[in-house]
């Protein structure tokens, strides 16, 4: 394995969207910091650096371990960011919008689906701006010339592996999702340099996918990892790392924003497989809807 990883570039993701995603791999004071600025965005930029490590309850110094984590200068380039995002989100706010995305057991139903909305569409929107473009590309010429590509996640990130390896398959490429571990394991010991082993995780700590997606690296394989947190277990045996920027609210932790993050991603990765692959893509994609055609009701 090379070891190469990529998290999303500075410059493309917003403040909130990195300081959620490093959030697990901080110190407990440093996601204090980290939490003051993702909650209070909008202010933040106006705070000192006394004035916001007085109200995360931490230090100066913690501040400016925070802004390094973030790969800030110090915490002028981290308020000059925040102030720039301020404005940028004023201008496109509209008076439409929810406050917030969490949901109370007050809100009655229309206010339910208004924040799910909201909350989805974030979810897609900022996943998609910090997607890291050149990885991506690295990922398409893996899958393209992979002989066959494993995909391993179970509970909610098994049905995105089952999608991805439903679209691959359904071009023409050899590909096999797992969501049972010993399945998995058994998979994993028989790929070898000449295959891709994709590993879904959210939270990035799910030990069966690490374990699985390990195993596959230690015979060769290529890993890829899709997870919302940069630093997270699972990226430290990947050779590459592909992330989401998902915010998960009241009763659908790990599930809902999430899975439609991953979607996102995992719809880019195979249109770009498709796209490398143009004439057998349609080739396949002509055959297979005919097999399938004659199972419709007609009118």
């Amino acid at each position: 394995m090379t070891g190469r990883k990529s998290s999303p570039r500075r410059s493309d993701t917003s403040v909130t969207v990195r300081a959620r995603g490093l959030l697990p791999s901080l110190s407990p004071a440093e996601q204090r910091v980290a939490r003051v600025i993702i909650e209070e965005a909008a202010t933040a930029a106006s705070l000192t650096i006394s004035d916001l490590a007085a109200r995360a309850g931490s230090s100066e110094s913690t501040v400016i371990r925070f802004c390094r984590a973030m790969s800030f200068a110090g915490y002028s380039e981290l308020r000059l960011t925040l102030a720039a995002e301020a404005g940028r989100a004023v201008e496109a706010a509209s008076a439409d919008d929810p406050v917030g995305s969490d949901i109370s057991e007050t809100d009655d139903l229309a206010q339910v689906v208004k924040k799910i909305a909201f909350a989805d569409a974030r979810a897609v929107e900022e996943t998609a701006s910090q997607i890291d473009i050149a990885v991506l590309e690295q990922v398409v010429d893996l899958v393209v010339g992979a002989r066959r590509v494993d995909i391993y996640g179970v509970g909610a990130s098994a049905f995105v592996a089952g999608d991805f390896q439903q679209k691959l398959h359904r071009i023409g490429r050899i590909a096999y999702a797992w969501s049972d571990t010993h399945v998995a394991l058994t998979s994993a010991a028989l790929l070898d340099e000449r295959d891709v082993a994709f590993g879904i995780s959210h939270t990035g700590t799910t030990t069966d996918t690490i374990d699985a997606f390990a195993e596959a690296g230690r015979h060769g394989a290529r890993t890829v990892a899709l997870t919302n947190f940069p630093k997270s277990p699972i990226t430290r045996v990947a050779d590459l790392v592909l992330t989401t920027a998902a915010r998960e609210t009241t009763f659908r932790s790990g599930a809902m924003a999430s899975r439609l993050a991953q979607l996102t991603v995992i719809d880019c990765l195979f249109v770009g497989v498709a796209q490398r692959t143009y004439q057998e893509t349609r080739g396949a994609l002509d055959a297979t809807y005919a097999a399938v055609r004659g199972r419709r009701v007609r009118g």
